[in-house]
């Protein structure tokens, strides 16, 4: 079975996997983190620069732990959108060079899709029809997926504003908890109660989209709480009251998804989808439900080589065509296929 080389650089983690076959043989993963949390956020210079530094590394460990050689590899999988324009174009240009110095060929693939097939390497092939929920830093999607890589990916709704990750890095600052404020906030409110303040749950009315998501006024709703209890705020319970309304929200708007298109799998993937309250309320409302939940362990919802690998092994064994060198690199493209030109 061929072996595919992956590469991530859609943000601040420099990725790289090698799958064959649904198997992560090696992967290996860098972060800039540390060099953005003074700024509060990433800075996609920085992020570019870091990128350019560490690939050939990184590169090399995976290669190095998968125990193969560059000789053996079949095809490279790279990252072409969506996400910072730099940095994807660092890890672009450098999938370009492998798979033209390797002679094989290069197929320029979805962030988002990639997020999704990464379950694959964990859990096996996933279900001929189901349901995703896709939550990260920039995105928050339900979709319906059919063959991941051969039919077109239908959007059932999206954040029309902040999404999920944002949202949390922005509580986070406003609580002076450190960035990223994902893990910061689900470390903080473990000391917290999340029924201690009553924040609101976004677009969860009757006359909402059912499947849309807005997190901006959540942001704000905590920031206002914030503002006007100034010198006495108990910063785990904002932290885990703020946490549980997205935790409910999500998982309220996916099982309903579920239940409407008779998906019997819902597939949560994604940063947001590492927090332990939306892994565990989303886990008892499916099992409530009757519906098998699909998570990748922790270290595989954040970004990494090994999705996009896993991506570029289901498009090589599919026989889909690869791209061609003259790819660009597509920094908002809409998910609506797995492969990008």
């Amino acid at each position: 079975m061929p072996l595919i080389l992956g590469i991530e650089t859609s943000c601040d983690e420099t990725g790289a996997g090698l799958v064959r076959d649904g198997v992560l043989l090696g992967d290996a993963l860098a972060s800039s983190m540390d060099e953005h949390a003074r700024f509060g956020g990433v800075v996609p210079e920085i992020a570019a620069r870091a990128h350019l530094e560490a690939l050939p590394q990184i590169v090399r460990a995976a290669v190095d732990r998968a125990g193969v050689g560059f000789g053996d590899i079949d095809a490279v999988a790279v990252t072409a959108g969506p996400g910072l324009a730099t940095a994807v174009q660092v890890g672009l240009a450098a999938g370009k060079a492998y798979a033209l110095s390797l002679g094989v060929p290069l197929y320029g693939v979805h962030h988002l899709a990639g997020h999704a097939a990464v379950d694959v390497l964990e859990h096996g092939p996933l279900p001929g029809r189901c349901v995703a929920l896709i939550v990260s830093g920039g995105h928050t999607s339900l979709l319906v997926l059919d063959d991941l890589v051969r039919d077109p990916i239908v959007h059932l709704g999206d954040t029309v504003d902040d999404a999920a990750g944002e949202a949390f890095d922005k509580v986070a600052r406003l609580l002076g908890l450190p960035y990223p404020g994902g893990p910061a906030i689900d470390r903080t409110a473990r000391d917290g109660d999340p029924a201690a303040i009553t924040f609101p749950r976004p677009l969860t009315s009757a006359r909402d989209d059912p499947y849309g998501f807005s997190f901006s006024g959540l942001k704000t709703a905590v920031a206002r709480w914030v503002e006007q209890h100034r010198g006495a705020v108990p910063v785990a319970d904002v932290a885990a009251s703020f946490q549980e309304a997205v935790a409910d929200t999500l998982s309220r708007k996916a099982v309903a998804a579920c239940r409407e298109h008779r998906s019997a799998t819902l597939l949560m993937v994604g940063g947001v989808a590492a927090n332990s309250r939306v892994r565990s309320l989303m886990a008892q409302r499916c099992a409530a439900a009757g519906i098998e939940l699909r998570v990748p362990s922790p270290r595989l919802c954040t970004d990494n080589g090994a999705m996009i690998a896993a991506v570029g092994d289901l498009l090589l064994r599919a026989g889909l065509p690869p791209s061609t060198l003259g790819l660009g690199m597509r920094p908002t493209v809409t998910l609506s296929r797995a492969l990008i030109g």
